[in-house]
């Protein structure tokens, strides 16, 4: 039963017929320990206790129970805390795992020494220029040492490849190695807990952990641990070079690094608290957002769209103005980091030429100690992110390892306890207590003692919540119960093994959970553990067709195309209810179990598969202890035993015919069921409907098919089983169904060009165009910086590069400080530049994301109740597309087109540059300039990937994983937890084999964009080395040429790495223009319709047919007819599911029927114009909902215009709040917390009531108003709705009768018709479906 599995800790009165499990005793106490005494009659009063919100309330939720008491229960849902440290992250690693990463990680060190290397050549060969120049080497000396040197930038290039590519793969391999290992003990750990455990935590959570906390591990241990040490390495070795070249200049050249690391230290604090803020700021947005999506139906009654839309944007507002901190931070600190390059090569070529003045040091060595300098400092930037990945992993780890090294209170897996030799299987319960260990407060069962013999069958009935599941939980020891025992033979279960025990025991529950795989591996599964797993195939073969057989489905499963080989889809939705269940019963008969448990086996199916399967149960229930749970007792006449059960007592016993003599409750409960199945259809009666709803639509679909909307709702037919038939079919019989789903196609996604895209994010940037022409000016400019540095560096060299003496040092002193300077002024240029256009692209780009989020959340707001039935368009899908989704777009906007220029500057200008100073090596250079763009570009692009490829490689086993999580009850009564082990084992074993190739192949490309730089180096020193040697060029042009095109494209490279993912940013961009483009076909923004000026409120349904457009198989109305004349009162009753909420969606035009049509004032509905009719209805749904504000701002929600203060005191006043509001301390202004937390829900109720009054509605719509309620509120809200009726036409949805007695007129639904119609005295005389209706709940109440 879902309500007693799901149902929230909260005390409600008697319990509803939503299968929420309660308990009145508890209710009632509850009600007197809050002092309210038995005044509920005393309207006034009732129900005026201010909530406390959840926070003050005690922690411990089990201080009011016994210390033993209390133990079992904690026992059951406590998880103690693992201490984490790095040493057990790796608890799982074999020696080859060690092995490896010792390897990788002295590769990984070796990789990153080899950056500063080349600082070392690059030096040396200056001086071989300079030795060159100025006549002390001869033409062969110079060019044998140039060769020499070019060869060790070759021999650089290959080992960087070697090392590089053994460092990632083998980080990446043990990374993945071990993290999958721990994926393993952690589902091996779940499938031992116990089921307490899963109430607790949600299933969700639980998954969460196996998908994603795994995945922050794998990124803490792959390949950003090689980065890591390649980063230390490098910078370590970087300043060895430099100390052991000249240890004055190194010191003096520290100073780089002290600036980096406070311009970046500086810049992340900012970064951090700005977006803590910013994050903060949009999280208030997004709660609105989420509370406005998760009830739109209210916002749209309401019509209250604009005004939500206009609290959304407020909280954008505040969002976009930290946004724009948190990029204009971003834009200062890059900035900083150009500012700091361009000062260090001034400090060092001034501080460089002064001891090279005073002859302590070579022009090389300077330029080797500046060089290695700036890439160790630059590289120990690369360090922090990646600490932050480790610090995660951590603490993913930490709540993995909690599960992992938990200590189940029920293992399944373990071999201790004993086995009953020769089972007989009689079950005795002496004196059980239990309580839920997720619901502390609620008392299931109090001292239950019951007999159930063997191989007899035992019936359970009684209301929903009186403890008859529970009974079943305790005999598969799901739970253990808090005070008494359950014996199997005498035996107390506590003592047996568990999983031996439920292996004798099948279970066959409500909502019957299949597996994701064929038909026969499912039924197949119920062998598990059992004498026959071992047999050969053949004997199971013919055991599972036997048990198909006996479960009446084995005709069906052969008609299907590929038998028992059908796959049936995760947790089996591509059958019909009827079908799934009778595989259900398959699986549980196949072992032959001496126990067989049915927890109301057909509550859940419709009365053709009923049938079939009550008759498959009674075949399989003979000769075994059977106990049968059901609703309808009509299954239940030949039980052995019927246990009548109340509020967790036993009420009373006995068979069928003994409990009919004694008249108690059980009498009450047939009397009204037998005379329900009189007025009830036969199924010969049912297929005539059907045949006369498809002809309806078949004519309905036909005359549409001319325009071809076919609006007529798309279905599917009703899975019967004759499947065979269905596909030999001819096209001329195809169902009405068919025919209508044939008219409306889904939606096919619409392919926009890329320039749609782009147009339409420029469209939401159009008032900035001035600033994006400065903007864009200043990357053009922040381009042109490399080529101008390359000048002044080349420059410089051969300014110092002249011989010293006497003569020439005055020229060189005074050149030194000349271009020193000059790098001084480009410095701040630069800085300049870089912060005014990060600066207002930030701007530009918050702008944008605000206005698209704002927009996206108005198109939302304008769609119709279908859009979001739909499954993808869940609240919580549709809040994270408003939080995520929107700020991708920004990918495409200016910051993009301000990266592009900035490159093309770059390289255009050096090229021009280049070709200007020295054509042939410019040449050369430039060939290489795609090798040195792809590197750049390939070397962030590659660490993206990996981490995309860990996430997406993982996400089947962890869908399989998490399949087998949610149907934990199911995996733990069929004893497969080993099953769901090697299978996801498997699963695993062949994903690592296949990322293991592909990372293979992946990290070539990541090394050689690391190594071919070197290459690239070679080849432009080994050319120009030539043309120098033949005096071609002197050394001004060589070194302008090269570093002008070689650190250019380096520079352009490593400009992609800031550039957003365009990629995501065009997804993004195409889910929103198909929001904007989406028209719904009831549309709140458009004009059309007649206008409405008033409405007298007489309402008609007229022969009315409607399905959902979700669930198009399923009929909802058939043929529905009804009337309500102006000012009457009139509730509409029936069991769920039969249509009563329906006829309210369909008069507030949430949707449109079908067939027939709904008439207000003799006017179609859906000829008025939308607005106008709706601002004349009001709706008070069975969940109030309230949004983030004051009580007073939530009132005035529901008033069409202005409205006076005495008109809201007037409408406060006949919802019966006035009173109360005026007793809090704040009055109106009193804040109700998100979704209405901070009051109780009667009160919440009764503001919703005072909502729809302010707007003086002329119809009122009741949509189950009480039924969430315990009685006392319940008494006082029902009282304000009967003072709001007044003079209103009012239709009322009902789940309790009693509140609904003095209706005008009480319509009684059933399968989407009208069976009965008249007053409650008239229906009670009549004795037919209310009657039944009122007994059953007469029950409910009969504690």
């Amino acid at each position: 039963m879902a309500g007693e599995k799901t149902a929230g800790p909260r005390p409600s009165g008697p319990a509803s017929s939503h299968g929420d499990s309660t308990d009145g005793t508890f209710a009632a106490g509850a009600a007197r320990e809050k002092g309210y005494g038995n005044t509920a009659t005393d309207l006034e009063k009732a129900d005026t206790k201010v909530v406390v919100p959840k926070e003050a309330v005690d922690h411990d939720p089990y201080k009011h129970l016994a210390a033993d008491e209390a133990k079992v229960l904690k026992d059951q849902v406590f998880t103690p805390d693992a201490k984490v440290g790095i040493a057990t992250l790796y608890r799982y690693a074999s020696r080859n795992d060690l092995l490896i990463m010792a390897v990788s990680g002295v590769c990984a060190i070796a990789s990153g020494a080899a950056l500063p290397l080349m600082t070392v050549i690059f030096g040396n060969l200056q001086g071989t220029f300079q030795g060159y120049f100025q006549g002390t080497t001869s033409y062969d000396d110079f060019t044998g040492e140039m060769a020499h040197l070019v060869l060790y930038f070759v021999y650089l290039a290959i080992g960087e490849f070697v090392c590089t590519y053994v460092a990632t793969v083998g980080f990446i391999y043990t990374g993945e190695h071990i993290s999958a290992k721990i994926r393993e003990h952690y589902l091996e750990s779940c499938m031992r807990q116990n089921i307490g455990f899963f109430d607790k935590l949600g299933a969700g959570e639980v998954t969460t952990r196996i998908t994603a906390d795994t995945n922050l591990i794998q990124e803490g241990i792959s390949e950003k641990v090689s980065l890591t040490l390649a980063a230390i390495a490098t910078f370590v070795a970087a300043f060895v070079i430099g100390f052991v070249s000249y240890w004055k200049l190194t010191l003096i050249l520290l100073s780089t690094v002290v600036a980096l690391l406070l311009n970046m230290g500086g810049g992340s604090t900012f970064i951090v608290k700005y977006s803590k803020q910013n994050i903060q700021a949009y999280a208030e947005g997004g709660s609105v957002a989420e509370e406005v999506i998760s009830s739109v139906r209210n916002a749209i009654a309401f019509g209250t769209q604009d005004r939500l839309a206009k609290q959304y944007d407020g909280h954008l507002t505040r969002a976009e103005a930290f946004g724009f901190k948190v990029k204009g931070a971003i834009a200062f600190m890059v900035a900083g980091m150009m500012l700091i390059l361009y000062l260090n090569y001034g400090l060092a070529f001034w501080m460089g030429a002064r001891f090279l003045v005073d002859n302590v040091v070579t022009l090389s060595k300077v330029l080797t100690i500046m060089m290695s300098v700036m890439i160790g400092a630059f590289n120990l930037g690369n360090v922090a992110p990646n600490m932050q990945a480790f610090a995660t992993a951590l603490g993913a780890a930490a709540k993995i390892y909690n599960t992992i090294d938990r200590v189940s209170p029920l293992d399944p897996s373990s071999d201790k306890g004993d086995k009953i030799e020769n089972l007989q299987g009689t079950i005795v319960l002496e004196h059980v207590k239990h309580i839920y260990p997720s619901r502390p407060e609620v008392v299931v069962m109090e001292d239950v003692s019951l007999t159930i013999p063997a191989g007899k069958t035992t019936a359970l009935v009684g209301a929903s919540g009186s403890g008859k599941s529970t009974i079943v939980g305790l005999v598969e020891r799901f739970y253990s119960p808090v005070e008494g025992k359950v014996y199997l033979d005498g035996v107390d279960i506590a003592t047996l093994n568990l999983r031996w025990l439920r292996q004798q025991i099948s279970l066959v529950s409500q909502e019957p959970t299949l597996f994701g795989t064929t038909i026969y591996e499912n039924i197949r599964h119920g062998l598990i553990g059992t004498k026959w797993e071992r047999e050969s195939s053949e004997q199971q073969e013919e055991r599972i067709y036997e048990a198909a057989r006996k479960a009446n489905a084995h005709d069906f499963i052969t008609g299907l195309p590929e038998g028992y080989q059908t796959n049936v889809g995760e947790r089996g939705f591509l059958m019909s209810g009827g079908q799934k269940q009778r595989i259900a019963i398959a699986r549980a008969i196949v072992s032959d179990p001496k126990i067989l448990l049915l927890d109301e086996a057909t509550s859940a199916l419709d009365t053709k598969s009923e049938g079939v399967v009550q008759a498959a149960l009674e075949v399989a229930a003979a000769g075994r202890t059977t106990i049968t749970i059901a609703h309808r007792l009509s299954t239940i006449k030949d039980a052995h035993n019927i246990v009548v059960m109340s509020a967790g007592r036993i009420v009373e016993q006995g068979t069928h015919d003994e409990l009919l003599e004694k008249h108690g409750a059980y009498y009450n409960l047939v009397t009204a069921q037998a005379i329900a199945a009189v007025n009830e259809m036969t199924a010969e009666e049912e297929e005539a409907i059907d045949k006369e709803e498809n002809q309806i639509l078949v004519r309905k679909a036909s005359s549409k098919q001319g325009e071809g909307s076919g609006a007529g709702g798309n279905y599917v037919e009703d899975p019967d089983d004759d499947i065979a038939a269905k596909l030999n079919r001819t096209t001329t019989s195809k169902s009405a169904s068919s025919m209508a789903l044939a008219g409306r196609k889904k939606q096919e996604p619409v392919k926009y060009s890329l320039w749609t895209l782009i147009k339409l994010i420029a469209s939401f940037n159009k008032e900035e165009w001035k600033l994006m022409v400065v903007a864009l000016f200043f990357s053009a400019i922040c381009g042109m910086g490399n080529p101008t540095q390359a000048v002044f560096f080349a420059k410089l060299i051969s300014a110092l590069s002249v011989p010293i003496n006497e003569e020439t040092i005055p020229q060189i002193q005074s050149d030194a400080s000349f271009w020193c300077l000059m790098f001084l002024m480009l410095a701040f240029v630069m800085f300049i530049s870089f912060s005014m256009q990060g600066v207002i692209f930030a701007k530009c780009s918050e702008r944008l994301v605000h206005r698209v989020r704002d927009r996206s959340f108005r198109s939302m707001l304008r769609q119709d109740v279908e859009f979001f039935d739909l499954d993808e368009n869940s609240a919580g899908a549709l809040t994270s597309f408003l939080s995520t989704e929107t700020t991708h777009v920004a990918g495409l906007s200016g910051v993009t087109l301000g990266t592009l220029l900035m490159v093309t500057t770059t390289l255009v200008s050096a090229c021009t540059l280049a070709l200007a100073m020295g054509w042939k090596l410019a040449l050369v250079c430039i060939a290489t300039i795609p090798i040195l763009l792809g590197c750049g570009f390939f070397r962030f692009w590659m660490l993206a990937h990996y981490q995309r490829r860990a996430k997406k490689a993982y996400s089947t086993s962890a869908s399989y994983a998490s399949e087998a999580i949610t149907a934990i009850r199911t995996v733990a009564s069929l004893t497969r937890e080993d099953d769901v082990l090697k299978q996801y084992q498997h699963n695993l074993a062949i994903q690592q084999r296949a990322s293991l190739i592909s990372v293979l192949k992946s990290s070539i490309l990541y090394a050689a964009s690391q190594s071919f730089m070197f290459l690239a180096f070679a080849l432009g020193f080994w050319y120009g080395g030539t043309l120098i040697a033949k005096h071609e060029y002197d050394m001004f042009q060589f070194f302008v040429v090269f570093s002008s095109v070689i650190f250019g494209a380096q520079s352009a490279g490593s400009v992609f790495s800031f550039a957003p993912d365009m990629g995501k940013a065009a997804e993004a961009s195409r889910a929103l223009k198909q929001l904007f483009d989406r028209k719904p076909s009831i549309d709140t923004w458009s004009d059309e319709g007649s206008k409405v000026g008033s409405i007298d409120g007489t309402i008609e349904f007229r022969d009315v047919h409607f399905r959902y457009p979700t669930r198009p198989e399923q009929p909802v109305l058939r043929g529905l007819n009804l009337t309500v004349s102006p000012g009457q009162y009139v509730a509409l009753v029936g069991a769920s599911g039969c249509g009563k909420s329906t006829t309210i969606a369909l008069l507030e035009r949430f949707y449109d029927p079908l067939a027939g049509g709904i008439f207000v004032d003799g006017k179609e509905i859906s000829s008025l114009n939308l607005n106008e009719y709706r601002s004349f209805i009001a709706l008070v749904s069975q969940e109030p909902t309230l949004y983030q504000g004051t009580i007073k701002e939530n009132i005035l929600l529901g008033a069409p215009g202005e409205v006076t203060d005495e008109q809201v005191e007037f409408a406060c006043k006949e919802a019966n709040i006035y009173d109360f509001i005026l007793s809090l301390p704040d009055g109106f202004d009193t804040m109700v917390g998100s979704k209405g937390a901070l009051l109780s829900g009667g009160q919440k109720q009764r503001i919703a009531i005072a909502r729809a009054l302010v707007r003086d509605p002329k119809i009122l719509l009741l949509d189950e108003a009480t039924s969430a309620l315990d009685s006392e509120s319940e008494h006082v809200v029902q009282a304000a709705l009967d003072k709001a009726a007044k003079g209103r036409t009012t239709i009322a949805v009902a789940h309790r009768l009693s509140t609904i007695q003095k209706a005008d007129i009480i319509y009684v639904f059933d399968q989407g018709r009208i069976v009965e119609q008249g007053t409650h005295n008239e229906l009670m005389r009549k004795g037919g479906r209310y009657a039944e209706l009122v007994n059953l709940q007469s029950l409910e109440r009969h504690r």
